[in-house]
């Protein structure tokens, strides 16, 4: 008999987040190139009275501890299909920033998801859990398959995507969260400001840049770099003006990436961690110590992308009475 599963999920960085108009549901359409990087939450779960959560790591106060954290919605998707009641406690360990734009709460989820599917054997096949990912959350199913992949709709509709390489990156961990229909919110705001309008009717579709596309297959970072910068507010994230307009300090944090010899710098998904690329580990250092010594920014982490998706790390079995 099982007695615990861990499962190790990465975290992510959008390489490209091309955000389309707002539409009725108030959703937008994406085109989102999306890279696994290897900073990691890890999710142990074991059998239990009733459903519980706990979690341990940096800004671990900050995780709900309900049925609104997205491991525990896992657990309960799972089981309600199954008909299994979810009896399980739910351990995170958390390295992956808290509501940093890294899709941390959707790590959580997708991990839950694969460490429950295997603790009951509910014999699940991937298309019903990315399924369950879906309706979670945009960013769950990328956090279960990892690597690298080209998200549609709302981000959840992947293509795999590949990478002929490794590329190392620095991350600015900022104080404090953004919330993510905030700086959407801010993202339509600007645009109505600027007299284009923000609806599916204003906006063109979105669209994966085939630069970017081509220096991920190559595995050079210098044509990364060079991708990551020509969007149209000069950055490949259509968010990062609304990110840096709800908090104006990230502009000093991605300037002294820059000075400090990154290739590219921009906002992470809807922030407010910061993304540089760096030419090789070496330069990722570097960049990381002058980060870290600016004072525009909480800490500074380095990771390298691509990752694996959520992976089983860990199975503990009973042995069996005599």
């Amino acid at each position: 008999m099982i007695d615990s599963i861990a499962v190790r999920v990465p975290a992510k960085v959008n390489a490209q987040l091309a955000v389309g108009g707002r539409r009725p549901d108030g959703f937008h359409d994406l085109a989102n190139v999306f890279l696994a990087v290897g900073l990691y939450d890890e999710i142990t779960v074991t059998p239990a009275d009733e459903l519980r959560i706990t979690v341990e790591g940096p800004d671990a106060d900050q995780v709900p501890r309900d049925r609104t954290n997205l491991a525990a919605r896992a657990a309960e998707l799972l089981a309600a299909r199954h008909g299994i009641e979810p009896r399980v406690h739910l351990h995170i360990a958390k390295d992956i920033p808290v509501a940093g734009g890294m899709a941390g709460g959707s790590a959580d989820g997708a991990g839950a998801l694969l460490a429950c599917d295997a603790l009951w054997n509910t014999g699940a096949t991937r298309e019903e859990l990315l399924d369950i990912c879906a309706e979670l959350g945009s960013d769950v199913p990328f956090s279960l398959v990892g690597g690298a992949a080209l998200g549609r709709g709302r981000g959840e509709l992947l293509t795999p995507l590949t990478v002929g390489g490794t590329f190392h990156w620095v991350f600015a961990v900022a104080d404090g969260g953004l919330s993510t229909p905030a700086v959407y919110g801010e993202c339509d705001r600007l645009r109505a400001e600027r007299g284009a309008g923000d609806t599916i009717d204003d906006v063109p579709a979105p669209e994966p840049s085939a630069a970017l596309l081509d220096a991920l297959r190559a595995g050079d970072a210098t044509a990364l770099a060079a991708a990551l910068t020509a969007g149209p507010d000069g950055s490949s994230n259509d968010l990062q003006a609304a990110a840096v307009s709800l908090r104006p300090s990230l502009a000093d944090t991605l300037r002294a990436g820059t000075e400090a010899g990154a290739l590219a710098s921009l906002v992470s998904g809807s922030g407010p961690t910061c993304a540089f690329l760096a030419k090789d580990a070496a330069g990722a250092e570097q960049v990381a110590t002058a980060l870290a010594a600016s004072g525009t920014c909480r800490t500074a982490r380095v990771a390298a992308s691509p990752a694996a998706g959520a992976t089983v790390v860990r199975e503990d079995r009973r042995a069996p009475s005599a």
